[in-house]
């Protein structure tokens, strides 16, 4: 337990600090588990223009709707 408010502040920022890095650790770590999902699937080998009109696409529907087509 820290002696004065002021050093409770402190380890208290120290303690958020770590936490916002950890966050952020966990966050590029679920982008690359993304981007490996992606890349699997196959979806990388498409052309850039056939890509970006499936995204389009998919940005126009919304995720819901299109994982209901896709599950029918």
């Amino acid at each position: 337990m820290a002696k004065t408010l002021e050093q409770e502040r402190l380890a208290f920022e120290e303690d958020a600090r770590r936490l916002d890095e950890r966050r952020r650790r966990l966050e590029e770590k679920e982008r690359e588990q993304a981007i490996t999902t992606i890349e699997k699937s196959g979806l990388l080998k498409l052309e850039a223009k056939r890509l970006a009109a499936l995204t389009d696409r998919i940005k126009a529907l919304g995720i819901d709707a299109v994982e209901k087509r896709l599950a029918a």
